[in-house]
């Protein structure tokens, strides 16, 4: 095999407030469709730097991760491309904060607020089948600490010369 397999790493927010889930909704290869804020793990990144940021990012509201929900592998295929890649998310829980003022991310058409009910009606329309199952995990308490995580500072601390 001549070419390095490897998963895309990406990081969800799991941010429920009053009954209700953030979510985003946006463009992508295959539609508009629903999701959690989400993204990919950038490098000399922390997991939980990274999905405060993407939440920030997608939804202009600041969060603050408080557990870690699940760890998910997935795989995908577009149906425009052809294209076949597996992800491999972590999703957290955690407290939602200030709301900010700016632009939300290329692509995203708006953040919105869903109850679970809505959710359902709506899987025809998610990203991934993830984005159900991560809200079921959260609600069924699934929950493991932050200190699971552990992020060497060679990762953040690192400079390429």
């Amino acid at each position: 095999m001549s070419e390095l397999w490897k998963p895309s790493v990406t990081v969800a927010a799991i941010i429920e407030r009053g009954g209700q889930f953030l979510l985003v909704e946006e463009e992508t290869s295959d539609g508009i469709r629903f999701n959690q804020p989400a993204g990919h793990l950038d490098p000399a990144e922390s997991l939980i730097s990274a999905v405060s940021r993407e939440a920030l990012e997608e939804t202009a509201h600041e969060f603050t991760p408080e557990a870690l929900v699940g760890i998910y592998m997935s795989r995908y295929q577009s149906t425009r491309t052809g294209e076949d890649v597996t992800y491999l998310r972590f999703a957290f829980s955690g407290q939602v904060g200030a709301v900010h003022d700016q632009p939300l991310d290329v692509g995203i058409l708006r953040a919105v607020w869903m109850t679970y009910e809505e959710l359902i009606a709506t899987q025809e329309m998610h990203r991934s089948p993830l984005v159900l199952q991560c809200v079921d995990d959260y609600l069924s308490g699934k929950r493991s600490p932050l200190a699971m995580l552990y992020t060497h500072p060679s990762v953040t601390g690192f400079s390429y010369a």
